[in-house]
């Protein structure tokens, strides 16, 4: 909102709205407000304000403890108003406490009257709070449920997350499990459904996904509750953590990433107990999506004959799939592997679904290219001509070749591309491409990084998880395909 007297009458009557209504919780509160209600006091400005986290008592994660209190440095925060006070000093109802600089309202009814006058319904419908009090009044169209379905929940904010992790987690006994678990809050991811291109088997396959966590308790009733644990299976860089991120950001539900190599590999003595405390972290987190890649590190270990402390810890993975469910204990657990062949039939068990990532056709691959060249300025760019050129590359290789042709733009000082910029990038990415193969370099003898087979699970796996990725195609359930038994 570009008015500064809105702006802050907005955060004055959602406050006063919150702590007034006892049913209201903190999913009424708009992220941009409620934020400020995790702040430490450390980390304010250093005054004699009261800092807005002051309460009664301390708030647990998952909650924001009333009374809210709105001070100068508070305000200005939640807002954006660089002189909160100033802004509305002016109205007849606010007031503000010289001793503690709170800042309040004398006639809320007067406040909520001036409020509605001049915002318009997209702001409402971002305020669940000011909603629920305002729904009733005339003139205003916006209802409490649109604008709480409006409102991503509090288990999305990074804030919430991380107190909830520092109240159930040592950060010195639990240093190790925690290295080894990423914790994504949906804020912070940036790719979207819509922005992946998706077969009409990959749409029904997600779709399937949301339908079975919107209705969780109906799944129960009728005893269907082995469900919600897939596996991704394709080669690198074919987008299986790109979609698992995106319907993370899509649900609005936290994303925990472990990479199952990683816990196989480190921590000999204590990685059974890393494994259970990955699952704890998910289930404290819940709902959330639990993101297992490299799941073929299960079979390899099994099979291996070094450490009897890893088989017992992937016996204890196992183990926890088994025993966490979607619809009890409100955690989607995806494991993504580029090797199904590696797998056995322990694992292939545990999983009620599996969702094949192939490498996109001639068709996709255009589609693709369409989506990822969206803020480029190419002369004469025809996707279905380049998408000829590419059998066989994936989405994160597309994207390499798209960064090849910027790049070799900018060494002529040009940001507009031509076709023939990408057609040389195509050549330039298979010419490199073709390096894997070669063991040596000619001449000094210089050995290359990694082996083929280094390249295909490093590389490419590398770019498979980018946050920016554009995911190259997707699920599609391949009913073909059965597990080994």
């Amino acid at each position: 909102m570009s008015d500064p007297a809105l702006t802050v009458v907005e955060f004055l009557l959602t406050t006063h709205v919150y702590n007034e209504t006892r049913s209201l919780d903190e999913n009424d509160l708009p992220p941009r407000f409620r934020q400020v209600f995790w702040t430490d006091t450390d980390t304010a400005d250093d005054t004699d304000e009261t800092d807005a986290s002051t309460a009664d008592e301390p708030a647990p994660p998952g909650e924001i403890a009333r009374p809210l209190k709105v001070t100068e440095s508070v305000a200005r925060t939640a807002t954006g108003v660089e002189r909160p006070w100033e802004a509305v000093s002016g109205l007849l109802f606010t007031q503000r406490d010289d001793f503690s600089g709170e800042i309040s309202l004398t006639q809320p009814e007067m406040a909520m009257e001036w409020y509605l006058e001049r915002a318009d319904d997209e702001q409402l419908a971002t305020n669940p709070t000011i909603a629920s009090a305002a729904e009733d009044e005339d003139g205003v169209s916006v209802t409490y449920e649109d604008a709480r379905e409006n409102t991503r929940p509090i288990q999305a904010d990074r804030v919430w997350i991380d107190a909830l992790l520092s109240q159930y987690f040592d950060e010195d006994d639990d240093a190790e499990m925690l290295d080894l678990v990423s914790v994504r809050a949906p804020e912070e991811i940036e790719m979207t459904l819509d922005d992946l291109v998706l077969t009409t088997n990959q749409e029904e396959e997600i779709q399937k996904i949301v339908k079975a966590i919107e209705h969780r308790d109906y799944l129960a009733s009728i005893g269907l509750r082995e469900i919600g644990k897939l596996l991704f299976v394709g080669p690198p860089g074919t987008g299986k953590t790109t979609i698992s991120r995106a319907l993370a950001h899509e649900l609005g539900l936290p994303f925990v990433e472990v990479k199952l190599s990683m816990i196989t590999s480190q921590y000999l003595g204590e990685t059974a107990k890393n494994v259970e405390k990955t699952f704890e972290v998910a289930k404290r987190l819940s709902p959330c999506i639990l993101f297992i890649d490299e799941f073929d590190s299960v079979a390899k270990t099994r099979r291996s004959d070094e450490h009897a402390a890893l088989k017992r810890a992937v016996n204890t993975l196992l183990k926890s799939i088994d025993d966490i469910s979607l619809i009890r204990d409100d955690v989607l657990l995806i494991g993504a592997t580029n090797h199904p062949d590696q797998l056995d039939a322990a694992a292939w068990r545990r999983f009620d679904e599996i969702v094949n990532f192939p490498k996109p056709d001639r068709g996709m691959r255009s589609d693709i290219l369409e989506v990822i060249t969206q803020p480029m300025e190419i002369d004469g760019f025809d996707p279905a001509v380049i998408a000829e050129h590419t059998e066989g590359l994936t989405g994160s290789d597309l994207r390499m070749v798209l960064r090849e042709a910027v790049l070799e733009a900018l060494t002529e000082e040009r940001t507009e591309l031509t076709q023939d910029d990408l057609i040389a990038a195509v050549e330039d990415f298979e010419e490199r491409d073709n390096l894997k193969n070669m063991d040596m370099i000619d001449g000094d003898g210089a050995a290359l990084t990694g082996s083929a087979d280094d390249h295909d699970d490093h590389d490419h796996s590398e770019h498979d998880h980018d946050h920016d990725d554009v995911d190259d195609g997707a699920a599609t359930t391949d009913d073909a395909e059965t597990p080994p038994q």
